[in-house]
């Protein structure tokens, strides 16, 4: 019995504590992109390719 005294208080805490967490997840715009971490995950090039492909691409001199 004793026991509950310590095991209740603590699970009340950290439930609240992972309510915090999700609401500052929430807040900070965590769930915004939901479905573009899926596409960038099977893309197959590299994040920087797209830039250093644009730098590749012959200017025309003056």
């Amino acid at each position: 019995m004793t026991s509950l005294v310590w095991l209740i208080p603590c699970a009340l805490a950290l439930g609240l504590l992972g309510l915090l967490a999700f609401l500052w997840a929430l807040r900070s715009g965590q769930f915004e992109d939901l479905e573009g971490a899926g596409w960038r995950a099977i893309q197959d090039e590299e994040p920087g390719d797209a830039s250093r492909a644009a730098e590749n691409v012959e200017k025309p001199n003056p």
